[in-house]
């Protein structure tokens, strides 16, 4: 799609009422002109493929020409995934139970796919199993997992409530890494890794810590916060942020400092994705949630359409730079 195309097609089913309330909204954090702010956004829009979303979340307004270039806006990722991805092959990552067959070997844990096994089946897995995680095979942001201690059910009335939930895959449960257990021992903190697949090669464009804040769930839209991985050392060098734009030096529940951490066993998980983005080589551009258990790194699960909403918030860039370099030298350079 083209640039106009694409812009044409925002303005046609844009949601005014939800242009406006951003438009206020950076009005009041930036002090600047209501109508100046009106017509930046919609230049922003032309030029740089920026939704009003984009304009507020990644503090446009506050970015000279230069740094708004380096800015992934939503339009120019979905350029990318159109580029990249042949939909066709979507459902093979995108859904669960697809998912846990395609890259069994990088699971490292048991799991069933609930709705093509039998009861004795079912029995048999939750009597290996003190505790589990039932996730729906379409969700998205973490959005309907459970985790069920199997103790707390008779085993008739917890077959019949995982059935009556829908089409869902059984997991048992990670036993996370003890160091990164360390900043937040109750959610499995997960790394996104973004790879571009070229040329049978796979590049790491992007890494980010997900980490739970309060409940079992990591995900920066349900609760949890987020801060950039340094891809080349594992090392983290930005302080936190959640979903309501608070900064964390250190996580609220466990107090271990974000800036100076340290993923555990950071090349294996290099290694890890690398070898997975192979696997279906339709899907050149893949987001994958790579957990640190006390077998080593493992795919928690893996994304087609990767949110760019956690790449570049303004508390994670130096000098204004967004992560946009970084996809355009792997996806249009000669390598």
């Amino acid at each position: 799609m083209s640039k106009f195309k694409y812009v044409f097609k925002r303005i046609l089913y844009m949601n005014f009422k939800g242009f406006f309330e951003k438009l206020n909204i950076v009005h009041k954090k930036s002090g600047k002109n209501k109508i100046y702010i009106f017509f930046d956004m919609i230049v922003c829009g032309i030029k740089y493929q920026a939704g009003y979303v984009d304009y507020e979340l990644f503090e446009m307004y506050n970015l000279n020409r230069n740094q708004r270039k380096t800015i992934l806006t939503r339009g120019k990722n979905n350029e990318f995934m159109k580029k990249l991805n042949n939909p066709k092959f979507s459902e093979q990552i995108e859904r669960k139970d697809l998912f846990n067959r395609n890259f069994e070997k990088f699971l490292k844990r048991d799991w069933l796919d609930f709705n093509n096994c039998t009861k004795e089946d079912f029995f048999n897995f939750i009597k290996k199993h003190k505790a589990i995680m039932v996730k729906p095979i379409d969700g998205m942001c973490g959005h309907g997992i459970e985790k069920i201690h199997v103790k707390d059910y008779k085993k008739e009335d917890l077959y019949n409530h995982i059935k009556s939930i829908g089409k869902v895959i059984i997991e048992e449960l990670i036993i996370q890494n003890k160091d990164m257990a360390k900043m937040y021992p109750d959610a499995i903190n997960t790394c996104r890794i973004v790879t571009v697949l070229k040329n049978n090669k796979a590049y790491v464009v992007a890494s980010y810590l997900r980490v739970g804040a309060s409940t079992f769930v990591d995900n920066f839209n349900s609760g949890g916060m987020v801060v950039p991985i340094n891809k080349e050392t594992g090392i983290i060098e930005y302080n936190a942020l959640d979903k309501k734009h608070n900064l964390y030096d250190k996580h609220p529940k466990t107090g271990t400092k974000f800036i100076g951490f340290q993923i555990p066993m950071w090349n294996e998980v290099l290694k890890l994705v690398k070898e997975a983005a192979k696997v279906i080589p339709e899907m050149k551009l893949v987001g994958w949630d790579v957990g640190i258990s006390d077998k080593g790194p493992l795919l928690v699960e893996g994304n087609d359409f990767p949110g760019h909403d956690i790449y570049q918030l303004p508390p994670h860039r130096t000098n204004g730079i967004g992560v946009l370099p970084e996809f355009e030298k792997v996806i249009y350079e000669k390598k």
